[in-house]
């Protein structure tokens, strides 16, 4: 029976996760489908490069509510294993999700809605560790997995006994790095962009105007 509720809330977070805040963000703020411009990923970033700074803000707290919302559901009706199994799944909808013939965003804004249901403290050590490198170097990417390395380390120091909870933070990170791929070969070339903050605030600036 535990085990059926388990599928039940995997199934569900997972396609929770299919509802891309980027591609409606896009479609109101650009018409466009974000999945076909710049990057064509469907997360923040490549929100932030094309439409600016508000539709970017938009849809960091549009992925990182609905992978709060799947966590704290999986929490309240099958407890930390249930939190951690819908962690997962919404990930996984929001990465690769099958109404969006997988074409998806990288996880970043969803992992941090995770970590705020699970652990708050957390969640706000990572997001200003997260401003402060992006302030510094310019590179999201760099900023993303430092965050997401930094992240089952914190767990497993300050939460040793728990292994349940360590595995999860290692499978998070795993996931972050293996969706990060693209920008670690080119970070290692000297090939990776970084964020123009004046061109953004140029764009930010036009979209008002319309």
């Amino acid at each position: 029976m535990k085990f059926l509720l388990w599928i039940a809330i995997a199934v569900g977070a997972y396609f929770l996760g299919n509802f891309s805040t980027g591609v409606i963000v896009g479609k109101a703020f650009g018409n466009i489908d974000i999945r076909k411009t710049g990057s064509g990923n469907a997360g923040t970033t490549n929100i932030m490069r094309t439409l600016g700074w508000l539709p970017s803000v938009l849809t960091l707290v549009g992925d990182a509510l609905k992978a709060f919302i799947a966590v704290k559901l999986g929490r309240l009706i099958s407890g930390d294993v249930g939190g951690y199994i819908a962690g997962i799944a919404v990930l996984l909808g929001h990465n690769w999700p099958v109404l969006l013939d997988f074409r998806g965003g990288k996880g970043m804004a969803s992992s941090l809605g995770i970590i705020f249901a699970c652990e708050p403290w957390l969640a706000l050590v990572l997001l200003v560790m997260q401003v402060v490198i992006v302030a510094i170097t310019r590179y999201m990417s760099v900023a993303s997995i430092c965050t997401a390395v930094a992240y089952p380390v914190i767990v497993a120091v300050c939460h040793a006994a728990n292994t349940g909870y360590i595995v999860f933070a290692v499978i998070m990170c795993a996931l972050a790095l293996f969706c990060h791929r693209a920008n670690i070969q080119r970070l290692m070339k000297h090939q990776e962009n970084r964020l123009d903050f004046s061109k953004i605030s140029k764009i930010s600036s036009k979209l008002r105007k319309k």
